[in-house]
């Protein structure tokens, strides 16, 4: 494989207790290899971390898990199984969507019941089209899995496979929402099946139509929480990786790697220990990687992902008609991605994530607002931050969903995932152009140096839990000599 390893590679030193981070050194510490990660914050989780405020639990980054069999997969490289320390539920429904001026559609977890559902609150032709719609963005999913997705590319040659011509032949290459528009006439449905684009940085008539995967995971494979919440998926990769024999240094932020000949030969943190590795793996965005390797500003020109501001409400009373993933449409569609993409504003009609973790009686709250990233606009989140926050919920009050007053807020602006380390102020990484996908996506082998990876959502395969799971085993494959 053109970018494997050569020379020693039993001792691995992962800089990054994220997702990718741990899910290498898992597969890495199940063949065998000696694993050092070295964390900067005092527990694991990256994105994926956890607040705890006022005596309210909250999330830091995502609010769901998609495609666990792809979480087992690093679980299974230790010996163990996810079910033996984390209890997934399944939600019912997935989304539940409200639109101005009609009521809400949920998205239920079942398929057939979906479909029945569809067809009482849409009609027989919707239903048809969300059965032929499911089996067809199912069918992309699985011919993208193996040779597209969980793969290293280095080359547009790797693309050429048997699965190419039938990516090809069922119309990957064309746009999502035509795809999407060609199965439902209920505009409601068309929303909730192609909104799933801003993930990864586009719109839906922009994003090219192979991205309906996503709404395949989001959508119809089934979405799934972990009791504790998300964080609690990261802690319990620690321990099995801890059980493992990777040991796990908190509090200690890696500061440089050092080189000598075009190799890593160690990691040094920034109070002076010196960690020597035969192969450095670095979980983290493209700057801080570029920093660590003395090759700062040197970053190619790549086109980010938009950022988001997360308000999160502790100790309030919430209503009871959210379900545990809920988006709240505004009137306007397009102008929403030309506001955050094109335009380096806030959304003048906002579409909001709003979450309820754990739903029933939780009370605690999780708004989400895509904005532009810091190299979109020039908005001065640190004035501001709280303003919007205000602005947000008074708008989701406007809109039938009245919270009341909360015992404890956070906020968190572009300005704060950057200071956090996130390029450009987003923690969604770099946009799914075509530039940016399969081989053309940054791969996990940093050129120029021969037993440096990277791992994470800036590469590939890309943006989203099960994605920055994938990659973390792509930068293990690289060591342990597969594809």
């Amino acid at each position: 494989m053109r970018g494997a390893l050569t020379g020693r590679t039993g001792r691995i030193v992962i800089v990054g207790a994220g997702l990718a981070g741990l899910a290498c050194a898992m597969h890495l510490a199940g063949a065998g290899r000696e694993v050092t990660i070295l964390e900067r914050g005092e527990r694991p989780g990256g994105l994926a971390g956890e607040r705890v405020v006022g005596g309210w639990r909250f999330d830091t980054g995502p609010t769901v898990l998609t495609a666990p069999d792809i979480l087992e997969r690093a679980f299974a490289a230790v010996g163990e199984r996810a079910c033996d320390r984390l209890t997934l539920r399944r939600l019912d429904p997935a989304y539940r969507g409200f639109f101005p001026d009609v009521g809400p559609l949920d998205v239920r977890a079942d398929p057939e019941d979906m479909a029945e559902y569809v067809a009482a609150e849409c009609g027989p032709r919707d239903a048809d089209g969300y059965r032929r719609y499911a089996e067809h963005v199912g069918e992309l999913y699985r011919l993208q899995i193996d040779d597209f997705i969980d793969r290293n590319l280095d080359s547009p040659r790797d693309l050429v496979t048997a699965r190419l011509f039938g990516l090809v032949a069922r119309g990957g290459f064309g746009r999502l929402a035509p795809l999407v528009e060609r199965h439902f006439a209920d505009e409601r449905l068309r929303r909730l099946f192609s909104f799933q684009s801003l993930y990864i940085g586009l719109a839906p008539r922009r994003a090219l139509a192979l991205y309906a995967v996503i709404s395949y995971l989001d959508a119809i494979a089934g979405v799934w929480y972990p009791e504790g919440g998300i964080h609690r998926v990261p802690e319990a990769m620690a321990a099995a990786a801890s059980a493992a024999g990777v040991t796990i240094h908190y509090g200690a932020e890696a500061s440089a790697v050092e080189l000598r000949g075009g190799r890593a030969v160690a990691v040094t943190t920034a109070d002076g220990v010196r960690h020597p590795a035969d192969a450095v793996v670095l979980g983290t965005d493209e700057g801080t990687a570029l920093r660590l390797l003395g090759r700062a500003g040197t970053a190619r020109r790549h086109r980010h992902s938009p950022s988001c501001v997360v308000v999160q409400l502790g100790g309030l009373d919430v209503p009871r008609s959210l379900a545990h993933h809920n988006i709240v449409f505004g009137r306007a569609w397009e102008r929403t991605f030309d506001d955050i993409i094109g335009g380096g504003r806030v959304m003048r009609d906002p579409s909001l994530l709003v979450t309820n973790p754990g739903g029933g009686d939780a009370r605690t709250a999780y708004i989400l607002a895509p904005a532009p990233h810091l190299g979109a606009g020039a908005i001065d989140w640190r004035s501001r931050g709280g303003a919007y926050a205000d602005e947000l919920v008074t708008l989701l009050d406007r809109r039938g969903l009245r919270f009341g007053e909360a015992e404890v807020r956070l906020v968190t602006t572009p300005a704060d995932w950057a200071e956090a380390g996130y390029d450009a102020g987003t923690p969604f990484s770099l946009a799914h152009t075509f530039g940016q996908t399969g081989p053309f996506r940054p791969g996990t082998a940093v050129a120029g140096l021969d037993n440096v990876l990277r791992c994470g959502a800036g590469v590939q395969p890309g943006v989203g839990v099960p994605m920055v799971l994938l990659s973390g085993g792509l930068a293990a494959r690289r060591i342990l000599g597969g594809t």
